[in-house]
């Protein structure tokens, strides 16, 4: 019996720490999910242990249901199974059981119920079927070699991660699972992984630990990273090459709802590989503006007190700037939510934080902050590396390619940025940070008096 969104029956194994499960015994806990969950249409998987969600979740797709990862950082994990309305709600690992007579469902089934990252409020909960992951698979245009062992670093209640870990499987290719995050234990796993999904963060964190600890650089297999989630400083990738010089780097960007948009390649610019176009705001076709998408990869509609709310349009939208290049490439400035009026001009937070990644930075989030006249003033608001932070010289540096009027004015420091489950900065409890005064954070000082103007 093959599992349906794997298409084939499963001979690869998972390992989580010092668990494994292997193919065989991933599908009898999957087939035994199945039975328990007959006639259910969806289920909710509260349990934060990785094997056991990736279990429910294979065996919920052979009853035909769709499945909802909780993830134990919502803030208000309530609201959103009443989104969902989840028929049962299942933990543990599933107890092994006799395959069902049929799969349940084709290809328009649902068998995802994935939810928004958050960063920027309360997750909406979508649904997704099979046919728009299987087409995805194939857009993402990453075949695995027979030998490739995949790391997956970040929870499976993202959708980024499930997404990488269900690539693997389609391939039949082993797969490691991280219970948490940590940049030192995913490196210490890439002495074995060829392959790895990451976001830009994790990323910074790596060779972080590959600049400190050479030993785990030099004895390193990487051949391949996927990143996603986030745009990819030019430094970053700079730093990679230098440090790995023989593995390849894939990014890509998409979201919950359009899944891959544009992936870039060993390219300056990232390419296309679904229908899109850029509106002004009077809806007419741009070089700059709103970017809208039409695609087969697409969700079929967000889920509200259960019920399905379909896309008005064929063409989506998630609320992003982008431009298109005379080329054809695309450049994604960032959400509208993330853009910052000040002076009478709009500053796209993401591209001040794309300069500002680099050496000496974990992670950077960029937000307005009130201001009397100006209305609001471009306000930075760093993670630095603890082991070599950069300085505010080193920052202001970074940005002077940038027009002045998006250059920060204020620089504030913090421990460690807010981050949702996937390990993306948390842009709306930062909001609200800053609307409290900033509690967590201290101005990041100049070094020398003279540098004291910003």
């Amino acid at each position: 019996m093959t599992l349906p969104i794997l298409g084939r029956r499963l001979t690869a194994g998972v390992s989580c720490g010092a668990d494994v499960l292997d193919g065989a015994e991933i599908m009898r806990r999957a087939q035994g999910a199945a039975g328990e969950l007959a006639g259910v249409d969806r289920v909710a998987v509260d349990d934060p242990d990785p094997l056991h969600r990736l279990c429910w979740l294979l065996g919920a797709d052979l009853a035909g249901a769709a499945t909802l990862i909780v993830d134990p950082d919502w803030p208000r994990p309530q609201d959103v199974l009443d989104e969902a309305k989840p028929g049962r709600v299942v933990r543990g690992l599933p107890i092994p059981g006799e395959p069902p007579e049929t799969p349940r469902g084709d290809e328009l089934t649902w068998f995802y119920l994935p939810t928004t990252s958050g960063s920027s409020g309360t997750p909406k909960v979508l649904a997704r079927s099979r046919k728009s992951w299987l087409r995805s698979f194939t857009a993402l245009d990453a075949p695995l070699r027979d030998d490739d062992s995949v790391l997956i670093p970040g929870p499976l209640s993202s959708s980024l991660y499930l997404f990488g870990t269900l690539h693997a499987l389609h391939q039949d290719r082993d797969v490691r699972l991280l219970r948490r995050w940590s940049a030192r234990t995913a490196a210490q796993e890439c002495l074995h992984a060829t392959v790895v999904h990451v976001v830009p963060a994790m990323l910074a964190e790596l060779l972080s630990v590959w600049e400190r600890h050479p030993e785990l650089r030099a004895s390193c297999a990487l051949r391949l990273i996927v990143c996603g989630g986030a745009d990819l400083a030019p430094e970053l990738e700079t730093r990679l090459h230098a440090l790995l010089p023989g593995c390849e780097l894939l990014e890509y960007y998409g979201s919950a709802e359009t899944s891959l948009i544009a992936l870039r390649r060993g390219e300056h610019r990232l390419r296309p590989v679904v229908d899109v176009e850029i509106l002004d705001a009077q809806g007419n076709p741009a070089s700059e503006g709103e970017l809208r998408v039409r695609s087969e990869l697409a969700f079929d509609g967000y889920l509200r007190q259960g019920v399905l709310e379909a896309p008005e349009s064929d063409r989506i939208s998630v609320g992003d700037r982008a431009v298109r290049h005379d080329d054809g490439g695309l450049s994604v400035l960032g959400r509208c939510s993330a853009t910052i009026s000040t002076g009478g001009t709009l500053v796209a937070a993401e591209e001040v934080e794309s300069a500002l990644r680099g050496r000496g930075v974990r992670e950077v989030l960029v937000a307005g902050t009130p201001h009397p006249r100006l209305g609001a003033l471009v306000t930075a608001v760093v993670e630095v590396d603890p082991a070599a932070p950069a300085t505010r010289e080193e920052l202001r540096a970074r940005v002077r390619e940038l027009e002045p009027v998006k250059r920060p004015r204020r620089w504030l420091t913090v421990p460690e940025l807010p981050r949702t489950g996937s390990g993306k900065p948390a842009r709306g409890v930062l909001d609200e940070w800053l609307r409290n005064g900033a509690p967590q954070a201290e101005v990041l000082r100049p070094s020398t008096p003279s540098q004291e103007r910003p």
